[in-house]
């Protein structure tokens, strides 16, 4: 089985999505003033059925609670769990489900229904992606309001892995149809649907969520694929705010414009690292001295300035310090084209105006795709000219995000431009799955690999909360004393809003609505 990354999950749908070519449309022109929060959306919100991967995620977790939540710097907090316990070895997870909890259709929330939820996806090998699904060994209610997980092996993922949106987040049993499958997006969620359509989708409050309840009265989302008409409706008042990586996204020439027009941009740490990876299967590669003058080669620092416009900070680390066990962070390196030059001297390519060894040119591929990696055309022009400057081709190969994920994973490329995970997946997805050799590249493909470092990444994977730490860090010190790959910057999350809206504050990752604390 091919396993998937959850960036993959997430984007598979957007290409479909995209070509829905809508304007503010019948939302915006309906949308109350009043309390309502009028945002956008780069596609309609889909099929949100949560064991299923097509709809919108920050949709999907209005109305879909999980049993713990993630909070800002990886604290897991309780949610339809009130508590829980685990066993010294990691393997039992045993959660006190929070009483008095119903689905918004009246189903009590309970340990079968907890059970029922989980059956629908945790012991299915399309799931195993994610550990506790692969350690699974049986699900068991202890009583009413009480469920213990038990796992094969030592599963200290267990706590982030249910946090995610999908497919860990529950449906009422009653929201099937007669063959139990999904008919009706009703949660536990602090938000239920008005209207769905595809010009938009209408959101109002559960009025029996347990929680804080929302402060706004209807949350409007509108069908809004085009970034400059999203500008556009926002300076004209339409719309209250944009942003989201995964939502209607700002880049930073965006951001600089909005800024400049009189709106509110608010940005905060990113979650995740942009990575130049090499293909660790071809020849030319797996020379660390070509690996590190390519490294040498590249100018962080004036990437952040000019292309990133300073939303960026440069880095040789693979997770930004908000990641839980991201590591010492490691020198940035100025560029150094001489020291390149005479690395790639010592391997053997020499020549100009292209280098060459044994009758074949340095020429490298390098694939890129805007709809997977936001910037990337600016990029790889910034990259092209850095790495010619030392005597290697660089053809720059833009695909869309089909064809990228289609070619990544049959590593039909030289050079190719990453996103790790972020934040709630990360510190354990981008290693396990994007690293670790053992695991077939799914549709995101392989930022590096190689058995030397996979023992260090399953001690990782594996390591009890004492060790954890260091072993994360015998990892990243592996990979980067290696050069195994080429961490670029970490990009600032960026939002931007009118004036409308008072207060703002941009959520502990990308797959949430900045609708905690938002007021009108």
């Amino acid at each position: 089985m091919t396993l998937v990354s959850r960036r993959t999950l997430l984007l598979g749908s957007a290409a479909i999505g995209g070509l829905l070519v809508t304007g503010v449309g019948t939302n915006q022109a309906s949308a109350e003033e009043g309390n309502t929060l009028r945002l956008p959306i780069g596609r309609a919100a889909g099929n949100l059925d949560p064991q299923r991967y097509v709809g919108i995620f920050a949709v999907q977790d209005m109305i879909f609670d999980p049993l713990v939540h993630y909070s800002s710097g990886g604290k897991i907090e309780p949610a339809l769990a009130a508590s829980w316990d685990k066993s010294p070895d990691d393997k039992v997870y045993t959660f006190k489900l929070r009483p008095e909890v119903t689905f918004t259709d009246g189903e009590p929330w309970n340990a079968e229904a907890a059970k029922w939820n989980l059956d629908r996806w945790l012991p299915k090998e399309d799931y195993n992606w994610m550990r506790i699904s692969a350690n699974l060994d049986k699900i068991e209610i202890v009583d009413p309001m009480t469920i213990a997980i038990h796992f094969k092996q030592p599963t200290p993922t267990a706590l982030v892995e249910f946090s995610y949106v999908r497919p860990v987040r529950f449906l009422s049993p009653k929201a099937v149809d007669g063959e139990g499958k999904y008919a009706s997006p009703v949660g536990t969620g602090p938000w239920k649907i008005e209207k769905d359509a595809p010009e938009g989708t209408d959101l109002i409050p559960n009025e029996k969520y347990w929680g804080a309840k929302p402060s706004v009265d209807k949350v409007s989302l509108i069908v809004m694929p085009d970034a400059r008409s999203r500008m556009s409706a926002l300076r004209a008042g339409d719309i209250d705010a944009m942003g989201g990586q995964f939502i209607a996204p700002v880049s930073p020439q965006d951001a600089k414009t909005l800024e400049s027009s009189g709106m509110t941009v608010v940005t905060d740490t990113g979650t995740d690292t942009i990575v130049l990876g090499f293909n660790p299967r071809i020849d030319t590669f797996k020379d660390v001295r070509v690996r590190e003058a390519f490294n040498l080669l590249i100018d962080r620092e004036g990437i952040c300035k000019a292309v990133m416009k300073g939303f960026a900070t440069p880095t040789m680390n693979l997770y930004p310090e908000v990641i839980a066990y991201s590591g010492t962070r490691f020198e940035v390196p100025k560029r150094d084209l001489e020291k390149a030059k005479s690395l790639l001297d010592e391997a053997g390519w020499v020549g100009e105006p292209v280098r060459s060894k044994d009758g074949k040119q340095l020429n490298i591929d390098l694939v890129i795709s805007e709809d997977a990696v936001p910037s990337s055309r600016a990029l790889g022009e910034v990259i092209q000219a850095l790495l010619s400057e030392a005597g290697i081709g660089v053809k720059l190969r833009n695909v869309d995000h089909a064809t990228r994920h289609g070619d990544i994973p049959e590593f039909k490329y030289d050079l190719s431009l990453f996103i790790t995970n972020g934040a709630p997946y990360d510190p354990f997805n981008s290693i396990g799955l994007m690293v670790l050799s053992t695991i077939e590249p799914g549709t995101d493909g392989k930022i590096y690999e190689d058995k030397a470092v996979d023992p260090l990444i399953l001690k990782a994977l594996s390591a009890p909360e004492p060790e954890r730490a260091e072993a994360f860090q015998a990892v990243f010190t592996w990979l980067h004393d290696n050069w195994a790959m080429m961490p670029l910057f970490h990009a600032q999350r960026i939002w931007a809003h009118n004036e409308r809206v008072k207060a703002f504050a941009i959520p502990a990752t990308e797959y949430e609505m900045p609708l905690k604390g938002i007021s009108l």
